[in-house]
């Protein structure tokens, strides 16, 4: 019975391939990232999923969460931020130098970083 399943499965996987590979509006950049020219997702799919989810506005934004997180404060002068103790969780490891004196903030996450002066 497993079998059955693993051939579906690759039957679907190749059926897939071949929708994917067969459409001229896909094209493979040396970034590893597929675009699409109106095929696989389009821009009034991004946009209906995007205003569905800001209709609700009793929640706050993403953004909004993590301005309310006050900035980290760090002894030396650079910090590193990986997003989350989790590495699962996180994002790659970014090197924050924190010479300026307003907070650094992680391209990634967006949480801010300042250095902590001890005078």
């Amino acid at each position: 019975m497993a079998s059955l399943g693993t051939k579906q499965g690759i039957s679907m996987a190749t059926n897939l391939l071949k929708t994917l590979t067969a459409s001229s509006s896909i094209s493979r950049f040396n970034t590893g990232c597929f675009t699409s020219g109106g095929g696989v997702v389009s821009s009034e799919v991004i946009t209906s999923h995007t205003d569905k989810w800001m209709q609700d506005t009793s929640k706050k934004s993403p953004m909004e969460l993590i301005n309310e997180v006050p900035p980290i404060k760090v002894e030396g002068r650079i910090a590193a931020c990986e997003g989350d103790t989790n590495p699962a969780l996180g994002h790659p490891i970014e090197y924050i130098c924190l010479d300026l004196p307003e907070p650094a903030i992680c391209k990634y996450c967006g949480l801010r970083f300042v250095q902590d002066h001890h005078h």
